[in-house]
């Protein structure tokens, strides 16, 4: 079981989103720490999200990379695409995707492409309104792809065929 796992976890592409220096002032003066915010997924539709704090840039990281691991979400996927345009919001942060032809390309600009790297996704066209604060951009983001549904699941919840969902 463990072996299964660490292999598991050794597919997993990472990718370091933000670094950031902040600082803690105290009556001896400022103690400064850093922050790491890190994207992990399987290329294959798993995505997860860490974000780490420490008085060095590499203990940051690996915190941050240890927090994306435990906290992996599956997204629906169709190929390299979405199966509709989807909408995520989270604090100021609004992104916009929308499913696009192969050969598009993943047009995303910062955080946000960091993401739909590691998820996986291809082809595809996004745009992030209001804050670009990398965290709430991640979040929106994420809330965004679980919000996508394939056509088999909303079939089901309606109670109808996969033909008449699609047309």
């Amino acid at each position: 079981m463990a072996n299964e796992e660490t292999k598991q976890q050794s597919d997993l592409q990472e990718k370091l989103v933000a670094v950031n220096r902040v600082s803690k002032v105290v009556k001896g003066g400022r103690i400064f720490s850093f922050t790491a915010l890190t994207v992990v997924g399987d290329g294959n539709g798993r995505v997860g999200f860490g974000y780490g704090k420490a008085r060095e840039v590499p203990a940051a990281i690996q915190k941050a990379m240890e927090k994306a691991r435990r906290n992996m979400t599956q997204v629906e996927l169709n190929g390299s695409t979405l199966h509709h345009p989807v909408k995520g919001v989270h604090s100021g942060s609004n992104v916009y995707m929308q499913p696009a032809a192969e050969g598009t390309g993943l047009i995303a600009g910062g955080a946000m492409r960091a993401v739909l790297e590691v998820a996986g996704v291809h082809h595809i066209l996004s745009k992030c309104y209001g804050s670009t604060n990398p965290i709430n951009v991640v979040r929106a983001t994420i809330n965004a792809l679980a919000a996508v549904k394939s056509p088999s699941q909303i079939a089901a919840k309606r109670g109808l065929r996969v033909d008449d969902i699609l047309g």
